[in-house]
């Protein structure tokens, strides 16, 4: 009898589901080619430590020099140094309209906009988050960068020659 169950069972129910991450990276052909190359070179630092004040992955980064590294390597864009001073780069993004390359702020010093990462896609981010980690993605729904969220900025991507 139990085998006739597992043969009424259809075939499709087998098929393995589409993750959400790798549905955000099909993705990324709607947007600029430069905006999926930041968003890939940021996803192939994946591992590499953090390192309070570090700007170069050979050494380990910050969250700043995360981003200030991947926007300078990828657009050629320098942006100032601290979560803070980027978080007036920019146009204000609301949370309901991010896109993949935007800047996503946090408050995890008990002050606005001392942290930042990259925004993916399906509400999820990377970033180089703390002593002892390494970068990494994270989603947005857990309730700890739920509750300090600050804000969203998009950095206008530079006309190619």
């Amino acid at each position: 009898m139990a085998a006739g169950v597992l043969l009424s069972v259809p075939a499709v129910a087998a098929e393995p589901q589409q993750t959400k991450p790798v549905a955000a990276l099909a993705r990324l052909h709607d947007f600029s080619s430069r905006t999926s190359e930041l968003v890939l070179k940021a996803i192939s630092l994946i591992g590499i430590r953090y390192k309070y004040g570090g700007n170069e992955p050979e050494s380990g980064l910050d969250c700043s020099g995360f981003v200030r590294y991947l926007y300078k390597a990828v657009w050629g864009t320098e942006l100032p140094r601290t979560a803070e001073e980027i978080s007036h780069v920019g146009e204000h993004v609301d949370s309901g309209n991010l896109q993949p390359g935007d800047l996503v702020f946090y408050n995890t010093l008990r002050r606005g906009f001392s942290h930042v990462g990259i925004y993916l896609g399906d509400d999820k981010f990377i970033h180089a988050p703390s002593a002892g980690g390494k970068v990494r993605i994270e989603s947005m729904d857990v309730s700890y960068w739920k509750k300090r969220f600050n804000g969203a900025r998009r950095i206008v991507e530079p006309e190619q020659d």
